[in-house]
């Protein structure tokens, strides 16, 4: 029971890790500034299939609908902690900071608590529901928090001169909108990151048998 307990934590502290390393770079100016929409896809993306493989675990490990959340606040406080480093190193604190995770891990426990514990609807609605709202909330969060391009040039590059320093964002990478692409590609995604999850759970019972 111990080894499989500490396989568990273990592997919650990785996957939240990494979300977190994710939603840095995310938020990243320098990076975001270059290419706007195309970054804000794929990091939106990116962040989902984190959230729901790790959620998703979590939820069919413990077997108790909330703990999805209680996940996503693992996340949250992770990225607080990590982002708080960086602002005492000058990084600017204020580029997407808010926790866009929570409500896409309240519609993966809606899932799993609304089909009775259902692992094969908390895969296909919870992930659908995660992959389409990750975006949407993300945006929301984008539109709260200070100008990318102010910010680039509020802390400009280190490493090139002024002028180089570019001057506007390439906004129209990604046709038409990036939530609508970043949640269709995310709905299919992350059901089969949602999958895997669930797969991870029982090979962790497997491994530790």
């Amino acid at each position: 029971v111990w080894l499989r307990r500490c396989t568990h934590y273990l592997f919650i502290v990785v996957v939240a890790v990494n979300s977190t390393l994710l939603t840095i770079n995310a938020g990243d100016y320098i990076f975001y500034t270059d290419w706007a929409w195309t970054s804000y896809v794929v990091f939106s993306i990116s962040q989902t299939l984190m959230l729901v493989v790790g959620a998703t675990y979590y939820l069919t490990f413990t077997g108790v609908p909330g703990t999805a959340t209680y996940y996503a606040l693992i996340m949250t406080v992770y990225t607080w902690i990590a982002k708080g480093a960086w602002f005492a190193l000058g990084y600017p604190y204020d580029f997407i900071v808010t926790p866009v995770w929570l409500p896409s891990a309240m519609l993966i426990d809606l899932a799993y608590w609304a089909t009775k514990k259902n692992k094969h609807s908390l895969i296909l609605f919870g992930g659908v529901l995660c992959g389409m709202s990750l975006p949407l909330f993300n945006m929301v969060n984008l539109i709260t928090v200070a100008d990318p391009l102010e910010t680039a040039f509020k802390y400009p590059r280190p490493t090139l001169p002024p002028y180089m320093t570019p001057i506007e964002p390439q906004v129209g990478k990604f046709y038409n909108s990036p939530v609508a692409l970043g949640a269709g590609a995310g709905a299919v995604l992350a059901c089969t990151f949602a999958a895997l999850g669930c797969k991870l759970n029982t090979w962790t019972y497997r491994w530790m048998a």
